[in-house]
Parts: structure tokens; sequence; C-alpha cells
């Protein structure tokens, strides 16, 4: 089997929303040259995608949908579907743009599937928010909700979807709530306190999908220790008892205490910590297949291209060390390019991610969120919500 594989081009540039609009592809293009600088690429045959077809996207979305994308940069901003809006503007080539999105998403989700390799990750996936008939939260297309249901139509009926993004992953929730087939897991800014303002312990899924969506919402300022021993709490658990066939994975780095449009505090070394995890649990429950993505994350420079460096390196087992010093080429570009930028030293922010698990006699701040979360989705799953040890 060859080693995993990673999905890029540079035309995966084209999806950009202008402006000073937050979700800048600059951040796409400076991860990638910081992972070659690194070495972590070396040797590594890059995927090129090609743009999803309407049979994919309508997997999805909505035909009328697919219509007013493809025609709202000839129209303007009265097109309707959730475009022209300030987080969702019109921009030229948008249609085949947001298609190329989901075309590398399903290139990383093929290659699994045909058994080529067992890991896959695409940085430029991840676009969560987008819903059946509109565009929401800088997202045109599901990518992560095309490729799934994709999978469950070539070999696969058990997916676990685990969405590490600051923003609740209201998209695939919705697409799939009705669906036992797939478990959709978020971890995110409490929605009282974050857009989009959903996803309470209480959304369980619907009818035949009742206990396969699961949402742990946590306090704002939450820190590494305090998330990852959330996460411990309600994940492995529940994957031990779905015993899913691949692990889909939106790895957004929003919720680092940097990012400008949210409140939690995690680290650079917390990220790294949740991707080494992520691993192990594929390793454990997935037979191995996981496939990574992207998502959010605003800090352009200081957070995306390592947290996204290190999550690639660890989708190819060539982790880098947190001390490792950023290289002098990467820093000189993007010093020359952003002069007032202040730029880390290395691959860390010198943080501790050392974690109590859930069960002791601690009271942390996410408890309420663990206790709530695991009293509304395990008795589903014939799991004891109050036993430390399901």
């Amino acid at each position: 089997m060859a080693s995993p594989a990673v999905v890029w081009d540079s035309a995966l540039l084209g999806y950009d929303l202008g402006g000073e609009h937050p979700f800048n592809p600059v951040r796409l293009e400076l991860t990638v040259r910081l992972a070659t600088e690194l070495g972590v690429l070396d040797g590594v045959e890059l995927l090129v995608p090609s743009a999803a077809g309407d049979e994919e996207l309508l997997r999805i979305h909505a035909p009328e949908y697919l219509a007013a994308v493809r025609e709202a940069p000839l129209v303007g901003w009265d097109v309707g579907h959730g475009l022209g809006t300030t987080d969702n503007p019109v921009f030229s080539g948008m249609h085949e743009a947001s298609a190329l999105v989901v075309g590398s998403t399903l290139l990383a989700a093929r290659k699994i599937a045909d058994g080529e390799v067992k890991r896959a990750v695409n940085i430029a996936g991840g676009l969560h928010h987008a819903m059946r008939d509109h565009a929401s939260g800088f997202c045109v297309y599901n990518d992560c909700s095309v490729a799934i249901s994709w999978l469950l139509d070539h070999g696969f009926d058990r997916i676990a979807y685990v969405d590490t993004d600051v923003h609740h992953g209201d998209g695939v929730q919705a697409a799939f709530y009705d669906d036992p087939r797939v478990l959709t897991v978020s971890l995110h800014q409490h929605p009282f306190t974050l857009w989009p303002g959903t996803g309470y312990s209480a959304e369980t899924g619907k009818d035949k999908g009742a206990g396969t969506a699961v949402n742990v919402p946590l306090p704002p300022h939450t820190r590494d220790p305090g998330w990852l021993r959330a996460f411990n709490a309600v994940v492995p658990s529940l994957l031990a008892e779905f015993e899913p066939q691949i692990l889909v994975t939106q790895c957004g780095v929003d919720s680092h205490e940097e990012d400008p449009l949210a409140d939690l505090s995690l680290s650079v070394d917390g990220h790294r910590t949740i991707y080494a995890t992520l691993r192990d649990l594929a390793e454990t429950y997935a037979g191995g297949r996981w496939l990574a993505v992207g998502g959010g994350g605003y800090q352009l420079i200081r957070v995306v291209p390592r947290s996204w460096t290190h999550l690639i390196a660890t989708v190819l087992d060539r982790d880098v060390a947190p001390e490792t010093l950023l290289p002098p080429g990467w820093v000189d570009a993007v010093t020359r390019a952003a002069p007032a930028a202040e730029i880390p030293r290395a691959m860390t922010d010198d943080r501790d991610t050392t974690f109590k698990p859930w069960g002791d006699d601690a009271d942390e701040p996410v408890d309420i969120a663990i206790r709530d979360t695991r009293r509304a989705v395990f008795p589903l799953h014939g799991l004891d919500p109050d036993d430390p040890r399901d």
C-alpha cells in the first residue's frame, strides 16, 4: 500500500472570497510552503484534484442552489441562497472554485475507498457549514458531506465524522441527522457565545439517527488540557461502540487562542496533540482509515501554517518535533510579504497539554459539557453516562 495521500494543487487558491475577508487562501499557500521547507513533503507525490461534477454535488445540494451559485457572478448580489452576504460574498468563478474543493476531498476519499492508501489529507477542505440550499459561514459547497455521502455508496456503512473546529459542524450534522450510518461528533465553543448558535448537547439526531449526532459545547477560553479532557471523556467510548470503518475529521484551527473570530484558547501544541490522538483512534477503531480535511483558521501567519503542517506530518507519520525551528526561507518570505508580522520561532507555543482524565474528583469548567453530552448520548449507545469506565 502506498504512503498516505496528500491532495494539493495551487488551483485550490482560487477559492478566494476577496478583499479583507478572513477566509484568505494565503493560509493554504503558507502551509504548503512551510511543510515543503521542513521536509515533510519530501518524496510525496501531491495528488492533483479535478472539480466535482453536478452528480456528486447533488448528493447534498439542491439543483436550484447549484444554479444560483453558477448564476451569482453574472447577476450580482440579489441571488438569494445565502450568497452575496458579508460572510459569503459572490466572486468570479465561484462554482468552479467551490466544486474543486469538493473534488479534492472526494479524491482523498476515493484513494482510501479503493484501498490505495489508508490515510489522506486535504487542507483545502472542511467547508462544513454549507447547507443543502444555501451558503453559510464562508462555505459554498459542503465537501465533507459530499465525501461522506460518496463513501456510503462505495463500501462504507459506518462512518464517524469528528469536527474539531471552534464552530459547530452544523452543515454535516444537518446532512446526516437522520442517518444511523454516520456518527457526527462536534467539539466547539458553546453556542450561547459563538455563531452559528447550534450544537447543544441535546442535539442527538432524529428518528433513525437518534444518538448519532454528538455535540460537546465548550466554555469560552477553554485551554488544551480542558479540551482534551472533554474529547477523551466522550469520543473514544463512542467510537469503540460505533465501530466505524473510516474516520473523517474536520481539523479547523480557529480554536487557537490567537484566532480573531472566536474565544477558545488552544495552542499549536494542543492541535498537534489532537492530530496524534485522531491518528491513534483511527488505528484503534477504524482499521487505520483516516480522511482529514482543514476548515477554519484565521490567524494566517502565526497559527494556520504551523498547525496544519503538524496535521500533514501526522497523517504522513512524519511528526515534526515541537522544538523544530521555522526554516529561514519561510521566515524570510513571510517577512518580505508582511514586514509588521510577528513570526514565531519554532513549531510550538511551549504549552503543556497534559490533562486529567474525566472521572476524578476534580470539577473542571468543561465538566458541565462532558456530563450533559454523556447523559444525552451515552444511554442511546448502551453506555453508562456516569461511569468513567464507559
